[in-house]
């Protein structure tokens, strides 16, 4: 669930730098998993882009336990990493999948 949640994270992230007609694929996730979280819990992705080389978009991610303080502090890091993103035209992208 973490992985999914990092992923839509990154794509959130993303969004506004799309064009009309692109979007992005992931192509490479980097993600070390650091503390267990517990069935029920609430778990908040972050991703923030780092480096960018023409359609190529590295990103660095994080999972966190949602904050249950009074204070609102972070939660506990639960999983940290990078994932790599490239923009694509949406139609070809969807068209070759569907060829294949």
């Amino acid at each position: 669930m973490k992985l999914s949640l990092i992923v839509a994270a990154t794509c959130a992230a993303l969004d506004q730098e799309l064009r009309e007609g692109e979007t992005s694929v992931g192509t490479r996730v980097e993600l070390e998993h650091q503390a267990p979280s517990p069935l029920g819990a609430v778990v908040e992705a972050a991703a923030s882009v780092t480096h960018v080389d023409g359609r190529l978009h590295r990103l660095t991610v994080s999972a966190r336990h949602a904050s249950d303080t009074p204070e609102g502090r972070p939660g506990k890091v639960v999983a940290s990493g990078e994932v790599t993103r490239v923009v694509v035209d949406a139609e070809r992208f969807m068209g070759r999948l569907a060829g294949s």
